[in-house]
């Protein structure tokens, strides 16, 4: 991928918008657009061929689809994308094709995927004619002085190989099916004879402003905006332990989708023999054979097999996280994602064009004809964000070390073209959730990009302002009920961003955002100046946390995105929102007093009408701390209430005992049951592992931090049985989370104690905590270069390319220069 500069500045291009075919003439043909309905799921062919007398140094190009493009040079892939945005925010890859160019003929292939529907990842453009109805390609490359751009010389074939399942409300990554009967096997290389194919069709505006345009900027679209992150890439890992199984006869189908019915098949297997790859064996007709290939953690890309099957084989798979368990069956929320290959019966490969995450690929493999096969080069191509930089942590204890280490590994597997909740169910890209990634990503990568698209992604309002819980997918493109608090945990990542970076321009960009976010909950305020009876849905945190009524925790949220917008709102020298912002903070202190429990030294979660209610949460008791409302003098005090492990519990509102969702529970909560099985009197429920970033930022800020190093080592539960990340919650949920992630940030930002001690981190402060640790080293990165924090006992080996405020065990400040220092913990 072309990082900078880049040969292409001008939003106007010079190649076309070109279709598989014209699009129909809209019925109203001075209108405003979308008058043409959108094309079903489809994938679609494109080619051009041309001839080079020699091959220039470089060879800069840019493309986009709608909805998205896998391009290669040659027969070799050479990128992916777009990645994920808005419509009208659409962005654009740049790729230099140079190295994959020969002299004499070459030919650019390019296969684009139309979804038609909002997928997790996908949000429909609101059509325009027949633009933003169709897999739609736009191209231009300078090859030497010649410029080829996309237009009705290229050649096209709409493929009716691929097709693809409905799936459930939980899934969001296509289940993919090609019959590679129906696709040549060398339709992307040069050779390749395409002259049966239909030229392409430029496609032009049709509303009564368009002109008839076909070349960007255009509507839906707009100005074509470019790539703003890095290149995604990995290894290719092959799987560690493969095994197989004769099954039998076929099972009666209940269903179509290729997933499913591998798990239909997964119940009759008894056992699975050891083998290694390739797998040879026998197949009757209709008779099924199993493989399950383990590779002995999480992985996330695109899934790669040969196959050599007489033609129409049928190979289903299912990407699963966890070990199928036939006693157990299936929970609710166990993925039903995977694929289809169907075998031409020479040159089968398959490799998928959807991303997804597993760590077991179970395959199934049946024919009509009987004959032998073989599997061979199972492995998945992983497809993460770049890390770069040299940030490490190290302990004299092996046990935090690993958790450091898997909550980078977390993160990885949940950082594609945005941050997601997780890599094989569903690939959304939750606003809330990604503060968490993105804290990992600012503490541990020196590439931030994807921290700062985090926002970018996020800053998609409603038109009340509000922000959707999920972005750039079927959650925001259906504008239905959102999360209101996720909005506030953006702005605690807007918040990040300013500590980090520091970028005016940017603050003033994003800043009016926040404000709509935060104006939002004014009719919500009550008399006491707190936040009461706010609708949609409240989620906090999977805990079993109360925010019915007039809410301890959501003021608290709130108070804190005010205290944060007003700060962010004096270092752009905007006077009148900081005031505006304070005075807001400083009426929901005033009535915050009324949750406050003396006897048991924290803070209640709600109200219902003027009674107070008894439940107590770690939540709201860290928010209270977090945003300032509570009194200084009590957070110590707080602190021991919400980490006293003799009164915690662990509580969910919606997590069952099966690892998945409890559907009972479930439909109680729609129904607004909330049962409670704790003494809410004496027990305080725990936070589940997302919302944990703020009570242990609320016990660093009280003072406790040398705690953080115990709170942590709780994550040690997810890493058994060859896992190496951490999972949704304490009990259920998915294996690789990245919302969970909070330890690698704590112990870079608290055991290390290195923080920003300005905007832009122009000085660094080290307060250094190893609770029971006796040895720690790290780095991390800054905009200025790395920080590197030695300690050993109570000598500290500081090296820094910002001043340092370094702060002793027992609070007293030391003001240090740029450069070396070495001193004593105290």
């Amino acid at each position: 991928m072309t990082t900078s500069p880049s040969p292409f500045t001008a939003i106007s291009w010079s190649g076309h918008w070109i279709a598989p075919e014209q699009p129909p003439t809209p019925q109203n043909q001075i209108g405003f657009g979308g008058e043409i309905p959108p094309h079903e799921f489809g994938r679609v062919l494109y080619r051009r061929t041309f001839a080079l007398d020699e091959v220039p140094a470089t060879a800069p190009s840019r493309l986009t689809a709608d909805s998205r493009y896998v391009l290669f040079v040659n027969g070799t892939e050479v990128g992916r994308g777009p990645i994920r945005s808005q419509p009208r925010r659409m962005r654009y890859d740049e790729h230099d094709l140079a190295p994959f160019l020969v002299t004499g003929e070459n030919t650019i292939a390019i296969l684009v995927t139309y979804y038609g529907h909002a997928t997790a990842f996908w949000q429909p453009a609101i059509a325009n004619g027949g633009l933003g109805t169709d897999a739609l390609l736009v191209f231009e490359a300078r090859l030497g002085e010649r410029l080829l751009v996309s237009d009705d010389s290229w050649r096209v074939s709409r493929s009716d190989a691929w097709s693809t399942f409905a799936h459930g409300p939980l899934d969001g990554v296509p289940v993919e099916s090609l019959d590679a009967r129906l696709l040549p096997s060398d339709w992307a290389q040069s050779g390749f004879d395409d002259s049966g194919w239909a030229p392409s069709a430029i496609v032009s505006t049709t509303h009564i402003g368009g002109l008839a345009r076909s070349q960007p900027p255009t509507d839906p679209f707009g100005a074509l905006l470019p790539r703003t992150i890095g290149a995604l890439g990995g290894d290719t890992v092959p799987p560690q332990v493969v095994a197989h199984s004769s099954v039998g006869a076929l099972p009666p189908w209940t269903n179509d989708n290729p997933a499913e019915r591998v798990l239909q098949v997964l119940a009759l297997v008894d056992t699975a023999e050891a083998t290694e790859l390739p797998v040879t064996f026998d197949l009757a007709a209709a008779a099924s054979h199993y493989v399950r290939c383990d590779f002995g953690r999480v992985v996330a890309g695109f899934v790669e097999f040969a196959v050599d099957a007489p033609a129409g084989t049928v190979i289903d798979l299912h990407y699963g996280e966890l070990p199928f368990d036939p006693t157990a069956g299936l929970v609710m929320s166990t993925p039903r994602t995977g694929a289809r290959y169907i075998a031409r019966g020479s040159d089968d490969r398959f490799t998928a064009v959807e991303l997804n995450g597993l760590r077991y690929l179970h395959l199934v493999i049946h024919a009509a004809e009987p004959g032998p096969i073989t599997i061979g080069d199972v492995a998945v191509r992983e497809y993460l964000y770049p890390r770069t930089g040299d940030s490490f942590f190290r302990s004299d204890d092996p046990q935090i070390d690993a958790l450091y280490a898997a909550g980078i590994r977390t993160v990885d597997l949940n950082s594609f073209d945005a941050f997601t909740d997780c890599p094989t169910r569903e690939q959304r890209a939750w606003v809330g959730d990604g503060v968490v990634h993105q804290m990992v990503h600012l503490a541990t990568n020196d590439d931030w990009r994807l921290a700062r698209n985090y926002i970018t992604l996020g800053d998609s309002p409603r038109p009340d302002g509000m922000l959707p819980m999920s972005v750039v997918g079927e959650i925001e493109a259906g504008g239905s009920v959102t999360i209101p608090d996720w909005a506030l945990h953006w702005v605690h990542g807007v918040y990040n961003l300013f500590r980090h970076v520091g970028d005016v321009d940017e603050l003033l960009a994003t800043l009016p955002t926040v404000e709509r976010v935060l104006r939002w909950y004014e009719p919500y305020i009550d008399r006491f100046g707190t936040i009461s009876d706010v609708p949609e849905w409240n989620l906090v945190d999977w805990a079993s946390v109360f925010t019915t009524g007039r809410s301890s925790i959501v003021t608290a949220l709130w108070a804190r995105a005010l205290a944060e917008f007003a700060e962010m709102s004096d270092f752009v020298e905007n006077a009148g929102n900081s005031r505006w912002a304070r005075a807001r903070w400083e009426a929901a202190r005033a009535g915050f007093e009324d949750f406050w429990d003396e006897e048991r030294g924290t803070y209640v979660d709600h109200f219902v009408g003027s009674q107070r209610m008894p439940a107590a949460s770690q939540a709201a008791g860290a928010t209270a701390i977090v945003s300032g409302l509570a009194p200084r003098e009590r957070w110590s005090r707080i602190a021991d209430a919400i980490t006293d492990e003799a009164s915690l519990v662990v509580r969910s509102w919606i997590g069952g005992n099966d690892g998945g969702y409890d559907l009972q529970k479930l439909l109680d909560q729609s129904n607004g049951v909330q049962r409670i099985d704790w003494d809410v009197d004496t027990e305080i429920v725990l936070a589940e592992p997302f919302f944990s970033y703020v009570v242990h930022d609320a016990i660093a800020a009280a003072g406790r931090a040398d705690r953080i190093e115990r709170l942590i080592r709780r994550w040690s539960q997810f890493l058994v049985n060859g896992y190496d990340t951490f999972g949704e919650c304490w009990g259920w949920g998915t294996p690789v989370h990245g919302w969970s992630s909070t330890p690698t940030r704590d112990l870079v930002s608290y055991v290390l104690g290195v923080t920003p001690g300005a905007p832009g981190f122009t000085r660094a402060r080290i307060a250094p905590a190893l609770g029971s640790l006796t040895r720690a080293e790290g780095s991390l990165p800054t905009p200025f270069g790395p920080i590197a924090v030695s300690i050993d006992g109570s000598a500290v080996s500081i090296e820094s390319p910002v001043p340092v405020t370094f702060v002793a065990t027992d609070g007293a400040e030391t003001e240090l220069a740029t450069g070396r220092h070495l001193v004593s913990l105290g």
